[in-house]
């Protein structure tokens, strides 16, 4: 009886973690070998819609929710994406649900995406909040959020976990140079074997995000108010 009750409690955890990803409309397909799969927002005027695609449930993995979003955009030729937020019974748009999202796919040519450029992105991925310390300012990120910070062309950043055997990496902006995205986590995260995942591990808890993958976390995590 004991190890029927367990069973079941262990089944209950994994049902309500579940996460299904559902390609629930489309309109067009698109031919491209784009492997790219980026967040879009005025860029919407000028590109083509494609379709839809529904997640239903919560989980963790955020890499592995991403992967399959990757491959059903893929199926139907999109490079890009927005969030198509559900509506109240008044019209007015709902806030974002970590446990219902839907997501608007499309295809945009890449000279028309507007350049992203000197912003420093950090993702706290843990499940307490997460403090670190930039050129010895410290900030303090919580759960499933993420920080921006506006960088300066040629100035070092240094950014630090602030612990005894933590990570320290440093960075010196470019120019004109693109976005960056870390994501700050508690434990040692491996690299997506695939490559679909958009992990790309640096060093020890500080990991470089590819830009797709940080895009789409940029939609499910939550931005903080803090400032430079």
């Amino acid at each position: 009886m004991k190890k029927i009750i367990i069973a079941v409690f262990v089944f209950l955890i994994q049902f309500f973690n579940a996460q299904n990803v559902y390609l629930t409309k489309v309109e067009k397909t698109h031919e491209n070998s784009d492997k790219y799969l980026y967040r879009i927002n005025e860029e919407i005027k000028d590109a083509e819609y494609l379709g839809e695609i529904e997640v239903q449930g919560f989980s963790k993995n955020d890499a592995g929710v991403f992967s399959l979003i990757y491959k059903k955009a893929k199926e139907i030729g999109a490079n890009t994406f927005s969030w198509k937020p559900f509506e109240n019974i008044d019209r007015s748009p709902q806030n974002f649900n970590p446990a219902n999202y839907r997501l608007c796919l499309y295809f945009l040519p890449k000279e028309k995406l507007l350049n992203q450029i000197g912003a420093l992105y950090l993702f706290a991925s843990s499940e307490k909040d997460q403090k670190i310390a930039i050129n010895k300012k410290d900030y303090t990120i919580s759960p499933r959020s993420y920080l921006v910070l506006k960088t300066v062309p040629g100035e070092v950043y240094t950014i630090s976990t602030k612990k005894l055997l933590g990570s320290t990496i440093k960075i010196q902006p470019k120019e004109n140079s693109s976005n960056q995205y870390f994501q700050i986590s508690a434990t040692k995260i491996k690299s997506d074997e695939t490559g679909v995942g958009g992990l790309n591990l640096k060093s020890g808890d500080i990991i470089g995000l590819e830009k797709s993958y940080a895009e789409f976390l940029s939609i499910i995590y939550k931005k903080e108010q803090q400032s430079n």
